[in-house]
């Protein structure tokens, strides 16, 4: 979002400086492009950054700050008053040993970092935490967004909780019910859209430039610092010994961002010694970013379609932030098809931890690129799972009932008919059935 002027400003320890031209603004300006139309930077002076052991100290502390996953980086992330911050101690989501996975991919070991777990359920909350906080900090009253289904659900969730309204924008029938049903719960005000994302997105944003609302968006630099926070906890849960890889989807491309920039900020501070490599798995029916990586080329968006819907998107715009991050991690961009991400799902489910399908594009790509050699198999690689299971209820019946048009049912776990009698149930449960 930008205004016809900027709030003012009282020197806070950070500003604004654009990806493209570079040019330089407040840390408290009412933007969230430069003026030559480049998406903006957050970039912080850290004049008293915290130590490990204190950011470990905290893991024991009571106090609200620190009981949060984001807001234990306080200093890292967003250095306001505590006043401002809107928090329902997000992160502190699980990192779990998932051997069935690891075995799956073609990995010795493989762990997975459940963004599902997130108060809305997913990954949002961590980037929203922070957008909403900065929202009060500049004395702003409506909050808005476009939305595959999980911004919404977490602005909404967000606003409500500090009193914010909320307006959302979703692309007609493109959303999962899961998803929309938090942000109608939430009190948001919906408004579905003819078209897609990114024509949502666009409209989103010609509506706070005129009428003076807040955009909360990954365009918006605040959603991406919080965000960091999914790499601060990943090596804080593994001692601050840095993995080989760290795997996650790749949709408006904000996640990528955030976790390629906060990874650089903490080796640049002395608080890890090297960086993991980074790897982005694209649906191919939503794969701008894999093309121009591909090619070295600027992104060209394309028309999205995919059963991930959280991944659905043709223009992200945080490319260049993802790009410039996977040059300096030397990382990787893959695609896999709506095939090897629902059967990825199938498996990650059905090893108890569950998630939703665009998640899952996190393991299929990761069998691809062990396939491929590009990671090795006894790589040390965390794999993110961005949102939870309950999402999108629909693909998981529809896939075990073997009813996902176009689309088999590799690893069904079908539900079976079985007449009322004790006898039958004890004849089905003696037969036992095949492994999945």
């Amino acid at each position: 979002m930008s205004t016809a002027h900027d709030a003012p400003t009282s020197d806070p320890p950070f500003h604004l400086r654009c990806v493209e031209c570079g040019g330089d603004w407040p840390g408290l300006a009412l933007r969230s492009r430069c003026d030559c139309g480049g998406t903006l930077d957050v970039v912080h002076a850290f004049p008293d950054p915290p130590s490990r052991a204190l950011l470990d100290a905290r893991l024991g502390s009571k106090q609200p700050l620190d009981r949060s996953g984001v807001w234990r980086y306080r200093e890292l992330i967003l250095p306001v008053e505590p006043e401002f911050v809107a928090t329902r101690r997000e992160g502190n989501t699980g990192l779990y040993d998932a051997p069935r996975v690891a075995t799956y991919v073609g990995l010795d070991a493989l762990s997975l970092k459940h963004e599902g777990e997130n108060p809305t359920g997913s990954f949002k909350d961590r980037g929203m935490t922070a957008g909403v906080t900065m929202a009060r900090k500049l004395g702003m009253t409506r909050v808005a967004c476009a939305s595959t289904g999980n911004t919404s659900a977490s602005m909404a969730a967000y606003a409500a909780a500090a009193g914010l309204e909320a307006l959302v924008f979703i692309p007609e029938g493109k959303i999962a019910y899961g998803k929309l049903s938090q942000a109608l719960a939430y009190g948001a005000r919906t408004l579905q859209i003819e078209g897609d994302f990114d024509a949502a997105m666009k409209l989103v944003q010609a509506v706070c430039d005129d009428e003076g609302v807040y955009l909360l968006n990954s365009i918006n630099p605040f959603r991406i610092e919080g965000q960091k926070a999914i790499g601060f906890e990943i090596l804080q849960d593994l001692d601050w010994r840095a993995p080989d890889w760290i795997v996650l989807p790749g949709g408006n491309l904000g996640n990528s961002s955030a976790l390629a920039k906060g990874l650089g900020e903490l080796r640049a501070l002395g608080l890890i010694d090297r960086l993991p490599r980074i790897a982005v798995v694209q649906a191919a029916g939503a794969n701008p970013l894999y093309t121009a990586w591909r090619a070295a080329r600027d992104l060209v968006p394309v028309r999205a379609q995919t059963i991930a819907t959280a991944i659905q998107i043709g223009d992200p715009v945080s490319w260049r932030k993802c790009l410039r991050g996977l040059a300096e991690t030397d990382g990787v961009v893959t695609e896999v098809d709506d095939q090897a991400i629902v059967d990825a799902k199938a498996q990650v489910d059905a090893a108890g931890i569950g998630a939703e399908p665009a998640s899952c594009a996190t393991v299929a790509g990761l069998k691809r690129l062990v396939a491929e050699g590009v990671i090795a198999p006894d790589a040390h690689v965390v794999g993110v799972l961005t949102g939870h299971l309950l999402k999108d209820p629909d693909v998981v019946v529809h896939y075990h009932q073997g009813t996902l048009a176009g689309l088999r049912s590799t690893f069904a776990n079908a539900p079976v008919r079985v007449r009322g009698e004790l006898d039958e149930v004890r004849r089905l449960l003696r037969a036992g059935r095949a492994p999945r």
